[in-house]
């Protein structure tokens, strides 16, 4: 009986130290995919530039701006909310709707672009209908984003021959889900 509860004792204290070992120990905020990260703006003063010097000249023209330096590793955050202006060639802002720009991030600078639409090899995010309706990226959740090194650049495009100019205005990496939480 004696060597039954020994026994017994030693599955228990083993089961205790790999269940710990397991669930990350007393830091299972990155286990969870992050969800107690705050919310990170990217702050917008440290970009080379934040809307196109030279007016676009034509459809899907580039703007494309290096990712800057950050002080949080953003492959940790599973969603990103972008949020731009668009002006035409006066200088006047433009409605936001579909089918007026369009924002990538590329992890090489000079690598591929990825499928027409949506993120895929060297693009982890590529979304049309920036402020648009249909649009989702500019949306208080944003959009699903998994990323698996830091971009080297951000590319915003127009979509309509309107849109001369691009203002990034905001950039926020973030956990949020679907029910906003």
């Amino acid at each position: 009986m004696k060597k039954l509860g020994i026994i017994l004792a030693i599955v228990v204290a083993l089961t205790f130290v790999v269940g710990c070992a397991s669930s990350g120990g007393a830091d299972s905020s990155k286990s969870s995919g992050g969800a107690a990260l705050k919310p990170y703006s990217v702050d917008l003063s440290t970009l080379a530039y934040t809307k196109n010097p030279k007016p676009f000249t034509r459809k899907y023209d580039d703007m494309i701006i290096p990712f800057p330096s950050l002080p949080v590793d953003v492959t940790q955050y599973s969603r990103v909310t972008i949020t731009v202006k668009y002006f035409n060639a006066a200088g006047e802002e433009i409605e936001q709707s579909d089918t007026k720009a369009m924002v990538s991030f590329l992890y090489e600078a000079k690598g591929g672009r990825g499928p027409d639409m949506g993120p895929g090899g060297n693009a982890p995010l590529k979304e049309l209908n920036v402020g648009g309706f249909s649009g989702l990226i500019d949306k208080d959740r944003g959009v699903r984003i998994k990323l698996t090194k830091v971009p080297e650049v951000i590319i915003l495009q127009n979509s309509d021959l309107d849109v001369k100019f691009i203002e990034l205005t905001g950039i926020i990496f973030h956990n949020k889900t679907a029910s906003g939480k």
